[in-house]
Formats: structure tokens, sequence, C-alpha cells
């Protein structure tokens, strides 16, 4: 129970990777608070997690979502120990057919969204609390049909790294997670051969499933990770490490 009388937050809790966490946080004693998009989504998740998880239906890459959102934590709860951001969108696009629309909406949400987030929570996290950006492999390792995606992320890492600086004298820790492929539904979508393709290239020959990344975000949120800050942890089957 490493996460007991602690307060986390969820971003994008209602299903994937996001649900995962949720749901394991809330395993190891955290109070648990989740937001979606969809109110059918969120009401689904809280459900399916039970005991004291909450639920919040607002966009969390919005500017309205976000005050709703944490005006809310901070009326029913006064403080988050653990926050999560883990809403996204990756949409396929190279060069040749990327539009300013398609830039400007990758980048709202994947990086303009945690930095409003982190804003918004600065004032909320507990001293020896931790924050976590759910982050990709992308960010690291090019991407020709997904590059402002891959962008994205790696902006993403390049704040964490200066509000590691900038949180690190009130005792509150940042870290990035970088999955690699995870079976969620999202990549469900994904043909049977780019599937095949995609296994083939990572040594472990199988995708991450969303419980180990799960366990990840448990450590770099609880106690056991109290040393650690400013990281970006690959949860990828070696597929960029060799």
């Amino acid at each position: 129970m490493r996460m007991t009388n602690k307060i986390a937050l969820v971003l994008g809790g209602a299903s994937g990777i996001g649900f995962a966490i949720a749901q394991r946080l809330a395993a190891e004693g955290a109070a648990v608070v989740l937001t979606g998009r969809r109110q059918g989504d969120v009401d689904a998740a809280v459900a399916r997690i039970g005991g004291s998880a909450e639920g919040i239906a607002a966009d969390a890459s919005d500017q309205d979502g976000l005050e709703r959102i944490f005006g809310t934590m901070r009326d029913r709860h006064g403080r988050i120990d653990a926050l999560v951001y883990n809403a996204g969108i990756s949409e396929p696009g190279g060069l040749a057919d990327s539009t300013s629309e398609h830039f400007d909406r990758h980048f709202a949400v994947n990086t303009r969204g945690p930095l409003l987030a982190m804003q918004a929570a600065e004032p909320l996290m507990a001293a020896g609390g931790a924050a976590l950006f759910i982050g990709s492999v992308a960010g690291v390792k090019g991407l020709p049909s997904h590059a402002a995606y891959a962008a994205t992320k790696a902006a993403l890492r390049s704040y964490v790294r200066s509000w590691t600086t900038e949180l690190a004298a009130r005792g509150v820790r940042v870290n990035v997670l970088s999955p690699g492929p995870t079976d969620t539904k999202m990549f469900a979508s994904v043909d049977a051969d780019a599937r095949a393709f995609i296994t083939s290239q990572i040594p472990l020959q199988r995708l991450a499933r969303p419980e180990e990344v799960a366990a990840a975000a448990l450590f770099l949120l609880s106690e056991d990770a109290s040393y650690i800050t400013g990281v970006d942890l690959q949860i990828d089957g070696g597929g960029v490490q060799i």
C-alpha cells in the first residue's frame, strides 16, 4: 500500500494507460480522481475502480476544463500528492501533408495542456509530492508519419527538465514516463501487418501491457523513487535502447 493517505489526480485516466495507472494507484491506497472528456467514459472508469475513486468530465487540454478540474481538487481535497498527465492525441502526418491546424492541434493537447496543468497544479502540490507526465519513445526516435506527435513529446521532455529545477526547492519531483507501443484500444486500430512489423522491432517481441506501464508509474510516484527527479523512464521492451 505505497500510496496510502495520498491524493492522486490522473488527467486522461478514463481509458488505456491512464486508466491502468489510476487503477493501480487506487489499489495501492490512494484516493484517486480521474478525468476524461466524456461523462460516460469517466463514470464507467470510476465504477470499475470502485472504492473512493472520483471522476471529473472535462477536457484536460482546455483552460476552462483545467480550471474546473483544479478548482474541484482545491475545494474537495485541498492538495495533490501525485499528479499524472496522460491526455494526448496522435494523428498521422508527414512533412508533405502537415498543416498548421495539424501542428496546432497536437501542440495544444500534448504540450500546452501539460504546461497549463502544471501551472494549475503547482499551488496544490504537497511537499514530497510527485508529478508524472506520460511521454513516448517517439520523443527520442524519429517517426516519419507522426512527426508532430514526436515533436510534442520531445518538447514535453524539455519542459520537465525545467520544471524539475523550479520545483525541487519545494520538494516536488517531476518525471516523464515514456512507453513504447502498448496494447491498448488505440493500438488495436493498427492493421495486422503494421502491428507485426512494430512488434518485430522490439527485443522482447511483444507490446507493453498497460499494467506494466502502470507499475512503472507507481514506482515514480511513490516514496520508492524519493531521490529520482527529472528522468525520462522508457518502458519499451528495449525498442530504443539498442
